[in-house]
């Protein structure tokens, strides 16, 4: 017996349920998803209302999407802003809208989770279903990985193409032997970098797990909070929710530590998962010419090779990521909306920008990628 069903709070679901169906990808976990939720950092009162669809048959949980209602299109990183714009100058209301994605967390991953195609395509559709039973404008399907775009497509979706910038380790002994893999320009600039930040008297620590102390990750929130407010925001996620995922998953987390004698100068938190090292959250209590690139992507790197992991990504948006050898790599979101005269008028604009993307990716490929690079790089596979 197959039946659908709406979880307002993930508390309903069973955690080994859950990860029997979520895959390795961290952020898709029970332990990092519900303390999104018990820390009100995914919450209602923070405009994030849980909707998430869930897959039985005979009792057992197949399949699910992790769905929020939303009542503003912040912490997406997928902007769709002018969207919201088009329906309000049209008399129409935008918000909520549905999302499915993990919260604050530009992360490529499954989004409709479960092992059978069949089933990702039912949840899929379930979700069109449920939206427009209720009167949702739209659905919006953010970072789904490559296999999910199929049953997004089938169920009615629109594809959006993006670009990030990923690192990808072949098989290096060692940093110099990365470096020596890029162009001139780009080695010698990150060399006089570095030495910049040695003569700074600056060194770095790698913590682990448990050797994130409280003081350790005082420190890193104070720099983390002090990111958001010097670009007029305010933090997404709060203290609490760092201890509670770092409590419950400590062999998941990388902090990166920049320090001047016994003085704590910059920090950066790293999500570890699946074979790959996510760059997530950084923050420094003084500036430094370097240091940010230092902290956030040159020693993630270096950990990547010492530790043999495959890859390294390091957020969202950012050409400038580029000179610290990271490569452009496509990212996708899906979206499916109500009224077919805005959904007519979008896949027109998605037509357009799809084009834009795709010559500008090549242009960046070209630019970017060492010929043995181009020629590797196929044979290097995600987890």
């Amino acid at each position: 017996m197959e039946k659908i069903l709406i979880a307002d709070s993930l508390k309903d679901v069973r955690e080994l349920e859950w990860d029997s169906i979520s895959g390795s990808n961290p952020f898709l976990q029970y332990y990092f998803l519900s303390a999104l939720e018990e820390t009100g950092c995914a919450a209602r009162n923070t405009g994030w209302v849980l909707q998430y669809i869930l897959l039985y048959r005979d009792d057992k949980l197949v399949a699910a999407a992790p769905m929020y209602l939303k009542t503003h299109s912040r912490g997406e990183f997928v902007f769709d802003f002018a969207w919201a714009d088009a329906f309000e100058k049209h008399g129409l209301q935008y918000y909520p809208k549905a999302v499915i994605a993990v919260p604050f967390t530009p992360v490529t991953g499954q989004r409709l989770l479960g092992k059978s195609t069949n089933d990702k395509l039912t949840v899929a559709k379930a979700a069109i279903q449920y939206t427009s039973k209720v009167g949702i404008s739209s659905i919006h399907v953010l970072f789904p990985n490559y296999t999910d775009l199929t049953s997004l497509k089938e169920a009615g979706f629109s594809i959006r193409e993006g670009i990030q910038f990923h690192w990808r380790n072949n098989k290096y002994q060692d940093f110099n032997e990365f470096l020596n893999s890029m162009k001139h320009d780009k080695r010698k600039k990150i060399r006089q970098s570095r030495n910049f930040i040695s003569k700074s008297n600056l060194t770095f620590k790698w913590l682990l797990g448990t050797e994130i102390t409280n003081s350790y990750l005082d420190f890193f929130y104070y720099c983390y909070s002090k990111t958001y407010y010097e670009h007029r925001s305010n933090p997404y996620l709060s203290i609490e929710f760092f201890k509670t995922v770092i409590q419950r998953s400590p062999e998941s987390f990388l902090l990166i530590v920049a320090q001047r004698e016994n003085e704590l100068i910059a920090s950066a938190l790293n999500v570890i998962g699946d074979g790959v090292l996510y760059g997530r959250y950084w923050g420094c209590s003084e500036f430094i010419s370097g240091l940010h690139f230092e902290t956030c992507y040159l020693q993630a790197i270096e950990y990547c090779i010492q530790n043999k992991m495959g890859f390294f990504e390091g957020g969202a948006q950012g050409e400038h990521k580029i000179a610290r050898g990271l490569l452009p790599t496509k990212t996708y979101s899906a979206h499916w909306i109500s009224d077919s005269r805005f959904s007519d008028a979008i896949d027109n604009f998605l037509g357009y920008e799809t084009d834009a993307v795709q010559k500008y990716f090549k242009e960046l490929e070209e630019s970017v990628i060492p010929p043995f690079l181009a020629l590797t790089k196929s044979r290097v596979k995600r987890p």
